[in-house]
Parts: C-alpha cells; structure tokens; sequence
C-alpha cells in the first residue's frame, strides 16, 4: 500500500464533508495534513462528518462558505491567511447538479449550475493562487467529471461548467508553473456517491453495463489519485486532466 506523507501541510478542501470531497479530507488527515474544509449549507452533514472524525480535531475545521459567492470566497481566504498563513493544496471538490434537456432548462436551471461549478472554481482557484505564489509553492486540483468529455443527455450546464473547469486549467497551470504551482484536474465517472443514490435497478445495470469494467468507482480510488497529485512526487505533473472511470 502507497502511503504519503503530509504532516506540516493545510490543505483547502471544498465540498469537504460528502461523497468524494470527503474521502479526500479523511485521506489527507490519515496522511498527517492540516485539513481545512468547505460546505456550503448542510450543517447535518457537516456535524456527523465532524463527529466521525473527532480523532482529528485539532487538525480539522469546518468553514460554511458558498463558493459561487466572491465575496464570501474571498473573507474565507483572509480568515485562512490570518490563522494559517498561505497553504499548500487546494482539492475543489464542491459542484452541483440541475439536469434538464436544454429546451426546457430554465435561466435559473443554467446560472445555478454555472455559477457553483464554474465561477465557483475561479473564485476558489484565485485564493489559493494568491495564498501560494509568496513561498512558489502549491497544489491546485480541480475535480470535474468525465460529463466533460462524454456530454450526457440532460446535462448541457454541468458539462458546460465542468469542460470550462478544464479549460481554466490548462490556463491556469501555464501562469502558475514558473511559481512552483501545479494545476490539474480529476475526472471521474460513475462513482458510488449521492449522486448515484436512488437509482433504480434497470438505470444502474444499464449505467454499469457503459462501463468496461462493469462497476461503479469508489471516492477511495479518487482520493488515492488526489493524494499523488497532491504530493511532492507528483511536481512534473501540471496541466493534465486525469479520467478515472473505469475505460468509459
């Protein structure tokens, strides 16, 4: 088993306390890292999260922040440089979901998806940016999706916002590259998490049935591929977006 290292670093993670955001932050805080984590507004969710890592209270804090908020992003990351000093990592982890064919999405069904997907991840990417670059240091991850590349039926604003994702880091990582910082991405596919619950039967044998090797992923293999990216060995690796899918 590879195992990593991360005592002495604080690392940012946002939609920290479910699905995949959340097997990050666990494999961060079992690697010895400072975990600093965002949740927009389930405070259920944050307080069992909480409880279920109390071992690790004192390298553990939870922030509610809406990070399609700018201004809100911004206040977080004066807090964090106040209290921490700069970081070292960044996972944007937080995105939403609002399908609807495209003829009947409404503007609301669109802005919504955009603006936590998307303008969220600038707002987030910015802070950091501007936390790392004093030491030329730092990890920048972006978890997108393989909706990107596939585009499925339903979906024009999530893979509209998570292709953007992809193209501000191929940007973002030219700009940041002479500073010590890395950018990339991570695209999963069809992993056991909220978004899969509720699935019926049929849906999840024909969703597996896509798939060649027909099973669903688990946030584990995503967060074991965050954990690489987010470490030292990873430090000629910029630019690059990563599918982890099973071969879809």
């Amino acid at each position: 088993m590879i195992t990593y290292d991360f005592r002495g670093r604080k690392a940012v993670i946002s939609g920290g306390t479910r699905g995949i955001g959340r097997a990050v932050t666990e494999a961060f805080l079992k690697a010895g890292a400072t975990a600093i984590v965002t949740y927009r507004s389930n405070e259920k969710a944050a307080s069992e999260f909480k409880s279920a890592n109390e071992s690790c209270s004192g390298r553990l804090e939870l922030y509610s922040v809406d990070c399609s908020d700018s201004n809100q992003t911004e206040s977080f990351f004066h807090l964090i440089q106040n209290r921490h000093g700069s970081i070292d990592i960044l996972v944007h982890s937080a995105g939403v979901r609002n399908d609807s064919v495209l003829g009947m999405m409404t503007l609301d069904q669109w802005h919504s998806v955009i603006d936590t997907n998307l303008n969220g991840t600038f707002n987030m990417a910015r802070g950091a940016v501007l936390s790392m670059m004093p030491k030329r240091y730092g990890r920048i991850l972006f978890i997108t999706s393989a909706a990107s590349r596939i585009g499925f039926q339903g979906q024009t604003n999530y893979t509209a916002s998570k292709a953007g994702q992809i193209g501000l880091m191929r940007s973002l990582s030219r700009e940041t590259a002479t500073r010590g910082i890395t950018v990339n991405c991570i695209s999963p596919g069809f992993i056991q998490t909220d978004f899969l619950q509720g699935l019926d039967e049929e849906h999840t044998r024909n969703y597996k049935d896509l798939i060649p090797l027909k099973r669903f992923g688990s946030p584990k293999e995503v967060a074991d591929l965050i954990l690489f990216l987010a470490s030292e060995e990873s430090s000629y690796i910029t630019g690059a977006a990563f599918d982890i899918t099973g071969g879809l």
